[in-house]
């Protein structure tokens, strides 16, 4: 028995390898006043880009708010499809676990 759930732990865990490395490759978008400021991050949040408009380069006060808001929500996006995807994993190989 003991053998037998450390084995699904395994298992789990190079299921979780596999999706972590697919992960690098989605991105999600987070977007600040109308596309002003745009930041883009992969599902296993990390920030990939950030796209400021020529509109609100003069006002530094603006860019950093924006900027927060368009992280925090690529950031909440990525961690979103993370959890799923994970979350489907491990459910999957340890039923009744989540």
């Amino acid at each position: 028995m003991f053998g037998d759930f450390m084995n699904k732990m395994q298992e789990a865990q190079k299921q979780m390898e596999v999706i972590k490395k697919r992960l690098e490759g989605v991105y999600v978008e987070g977007v600040a006043e109308n596309g002003l400021v745009k930041v883009t991050a992969n599902a296993n949040k990390k920030i990939i880009n950030i796209s400021i408009s020529n509109e609100i380069l003069n006002d530094k006060e603006a860019v950093e708010d924006l900027l927060i808001v368009a992280i925090n929500k690529a950031l909440e996006k990525a961690e979103n499809v993370n959890n799923s995807e994970m979350g489907s994993v491990a459910q999957g190989m340890i039923p009744g676990l989540f």
